[in-house]
Formats: C-alpha cells, structure tokens, sequence
C-alpha cells in the first residue's frame, strides 16, 4: 500500500486522543508540540498526562465512547490496550471521515505517524505504512547523525531572504546556484560554527554580490588513526561535502570510503624518508582549490593538530584569505592505547601523560630527557619506529629503569592491528624481532603492562604469556563488518 506523504497544520485544532498511557502520552507530548488542541478520553492518566491536563495543556474526557465527540475533531489516535475500542474508535472515524491512527495496527489506520528528524522549521519524516516501525527508527536514527543541527537555523534564513531571492533571481537556474552556495558555502558554515549575525551578514552579502562569484573553503579533519566508526559526526558531514580531499597516507582507506562518490581524492601523503609532497605543495594545492570556488577537505590521520602541522596549514589560509573551519580527531595516543587496552592515566601508576613526537633524530635532540625518564607517568612516542634504539638508549641513561613496560602498537585501531609488549631493556630488539613497521605509536610507563591482561582488540600482544590473553571475544573489526548501505562509495581519483 502506498501512502500519500503529508505535513500537517494542526496548531489550535481539536485532536482526539483514547487512551491515557504511556503510548499516548508520547503520542500527546508530539501534539503539544505542534499546537494541537487535545482531548484525551481516558479515566485513569499516567502522571505527566495529569499534570499536563491541570495545568489546563490538555482536556481530560470520559472513557466511555460517545461518538459525538468526533464531530470537531481534525484527527484521532486510539492508543488503547483494549482491541475492541480501538476497533469501535476506528469504524466511528472512519464513518465521520476523520483520520483515525490505532497505534500498531496498520489495517484500522487511516494515516500513520513517521518517525522523524526535527531540524525545525526543517522537518523528515520516514514511514513504513506500519510494515516495519523499527526499520524507519533505525533510519532516522542514522540521519540524526548525518544531518547538522543548524540545519534549522538554515531554513529559517532562508525563508526570511526567500521574496527578496526571487526578485534577485529571476532565471531558475542562477536562483539554484545561488540556493546552492548559500546551502553548502560559507553562510552554513557560520551556522555550524554558532555564529547566526555573522551568517546573516555573509547572506546579505552574497545577495547584494552583482555577479556569481565562486567562493571556496577549506576544513581541515581528523580522520583519528583508521577504525572509520571512530571518525566524529562533523568530519563525516565535511566527506560527504567534500569536491576535493587532499588525505594523508595514514587515512584509511575505510576513512576515504566514507567521502562523496564523485569527490576527487588526492594523496599528499608523507611518510619517513618518503616526502612524495612537500609542505609547500600542499599549500599551493589547497589554496588552487578553493580559489576554484570547491570545498575542499584537508584529511590527516589522528587530530590535524597534534604533531598534524594543522596550524601551519591554517597560517596558510587565512594569510591568503581562505575562509576555514577544523574538525578535531581521536589523537592515535588516545584511540591506539584504548584499543590496546591500556588506560593512559591511572591512579596506581601514572597521574600525567606526555605526547612526543620522534619522526628525526634532529626532533628527538629537542627533548628533555631527564623529564620524560620519570617514573608514575605516561610516555607516548608518535612517528618513532625508526628512532627505538636511540629512544630506548637516552631512556635508560637517563634513570628510566630497564623493567619499565612497553606496548607497541602497529596499526591501532585497524583490521590488522598487532602489539609488541615487553620491558625497556628489550624495546629496540623485540621490535626488530617482529618486524614492527610504521604507523606504530609507543607506549612506556607503568600502564603499558596492562596490555597484556586488559587487551581486547585483535591478537594478544606480543610478548605477553598465553596465560595472560583475555578470555573475552574479539570484536569483529571494521573490516569483515558488514558496510552501511547508507553511506556512499569513495572515488580514488
């Protein structure tokens, strides 16, 4: 059966409600919101609905069905336990042809209530015609994740520039353009950042623009350290807005699935000993982009501004006069020590973590030794795979002790995750040992030790005793999981 879609006006018109439960009290607190003038025909209500009815919000009626109260009402929901009344309301609506929903019994219902995205004045609505409830708020929750909240806010511009448009724009086409750049530029982008005067006034001024002039931009994003159900709401929002991504190495290929099918995905990658793109380059890159007037997405692993030279970038930009916005990521120290089962911080073993980075020898010279060797505290070292023999040298001359444990984490977070574990004194060789490769994050101090009885994720570390692996089921990695239907394909330009 297929239902005709409709949007209802019910603000200050009578609606019927049978039934004083909590199914009709979540059917009332809808029609509250939307201004409906609500009789609810039941003897006994649950406590919100009594409070409601004394503060004079809703009329309380008799149980009992006496038809005459029909004649005024616009809409009827019957939300009884008691199959036979729900019955007698729906053949005494239907007789009066007033639209009548019996709550779970699509056949006596003759309109049905979606589930729905509020974005006020912004409203989606999904409906199965009652085969399948659960399967529309199991949609809707998966647009709720999708779908800003300043989307509202949005319409409600709109609508006050919507006359003053049209007169502006009088061929169809450039009046979709302009609806376009105001929908997807950098009026929603104001919006999104909390900032309604500054978005009024970009409106004003791009209506008052006598040309169309491209106006491109630039968000930077953390695309964390590979599990893409990690990635934040605003980042996947920023992938599937994206004209041009220019991504890391390490952004995974499970992340870069995520973007618009027909975005152009350009690797700027830098690994150790293989700058395939300078600095400089993609600087020039991002700043061609956006001078194109395209939305263009800078994708780095982890958070762009840890160790990410995220603020070199934004320098950058707004030198040049670049609008840009940054979207934060799970840092690989948070998100690998979670998924390696090791607690950063610990009141038993580290009050404080420190973050270093060791991708040069020329970087690992600026370090403060004698403070990272200190005991009760966390070390994590980014970028170091190359450098663990100079890493674990200045360590233990330093007063860091040989039985310090260590967890060395290659590939956090992703299908393919492995942890080396063991103490200082063989840091360097167990590495060699297992042929641990880049990207891998080291973690060294007391709460490394917990990898081996805490891990969860993946194949017990290495290093740790049969005896020590978890005795828990492992979670089936992003990779064998069945993918989203809803979220588009990549295009690997």
């Amino acid at each position: 059966m297929k239902l005709y879609p409709l949007f209802a006006d019910l603000a200050r018109r009578p609606v019927a409600v049978v039934g004083g439960g909590k199914v009709a009290e979540r059917k009332v607190a809808a029609l509250l919101e939307a201004g409906a003038e609500i009789s609810v025909h039941a003897d006994e209500l649950t406590p919100r609905l009594a409070a409601w009815a004394a503060q004079g919000r809703i009329a309380q009626r008799s149980a009992s069905l006496d038809e005459d109260w029909l004649a005024q009402a616009w809409l009827v929901i019957a939300a009884t336990s008691d199959a036979a009344l729900n019955r007698r309301v729906a053949a005494a609506a239907a007789a009066r042809r007033v639209f009548v929903n019996v709550v779970d019994d699509a056949a006596l219902s003759s309109f049905q209530v979606p589930a729905v995205v509020d974005r006020s004045p912004l409203l989606i609505a999904i409906s199965s015609g009652g085969a399948a409830p659960m399967l529309a708020r199991l949609l809707r929750e998966q647009l709720e994740t999708q779908l800003d909240h300043s989307l509202g806010a949005l319409a409600t511009l709109a609508a006050g520039l919507r006359q003053r448009i049209r007169l502006r724009y009088a061929d169809l086409s450039a009046r979709r353009r302009f609806y376009t750049a105001l929908f997807t530029g950098p009026v929603a982008r104001l919006l999104r950042q909390g900032r309604p005067l500054a978005a009024r006034e970009a409106a004003e001024a791009a209506l008052a623009e006598t040309a169309d002039t491209p106006s491109g931009s630039v968000v930077l994003v953390g695309a964390g350290p590979g599990d893409p159900g990690l990635l934040t709401l605003h980042a996947l929002r920023a992938l599937n807005e994206a004209d041009v991504i220019l991504h890391d190495q390490l952004a995974s290929p499970a992340v870069l699935a995520l973007a618009r099918r027909d975005a152009e995905c350009i690797d700027v990658g830098k690994r150790a000993g293989d700058h395939r793109t300078g600095q400089d380059e993609i600087h020039a890159l991002l700043l061609a982009h956006a001078r194109e007037g395209q939305r263009v997405v800078r994708l780095k692993g982890g958070d762009p501004f840890v160790f990410g030279r995220g603020g070199e970038e934004l320098e950058f930009l707004r030198a040049h006069g670049i609008p840009y916005e940054v979207v934060p990521g799970i840092t690989a120290a948070v998100a690998c020590a979670a998924y390696a089962g090791v607690p950063l911080t610990h009141r038993a073993h580290a009050q404080s973590v420190r973050f270093v980075t060791a991708h040069c020898r020329a970087s690992l010279d600026t370090l403060d030794w004698p403070a990272l060797a200190q005991e009760r505290q966390t070390l994590t070292v980014y970028m170091g795979v190359g450098q663990l023999a100079t890493l674990q040298a200045q360590l233990l001359r330093h007063g860091r002790a040989p039985t310090t444990p260590f967890a060395l984490v290659e590939n956090g977070t992703r299908p393919e995750q492995r942890v080396v574990s063991g103490p200082l004194a063989e840091l360097s060789a167990r590495a060699t040992q297992h042929q641990v490769g880049s990207p891998a994050l080291l973690i060294l101090g007391e709460v490394a030790a917990l990898a081996d009885t805490l891990a969860w994720f993946g194949a017990p570390p290495l290093g740790s005793t049969p005896s020590a692996a978890p005795a828990m089921p492992t979670r089936r990695s992003p990779a064998t999981a069945s993918p989203n239907p809803l979220r588009p394909r990549a295009h690997h330009a």
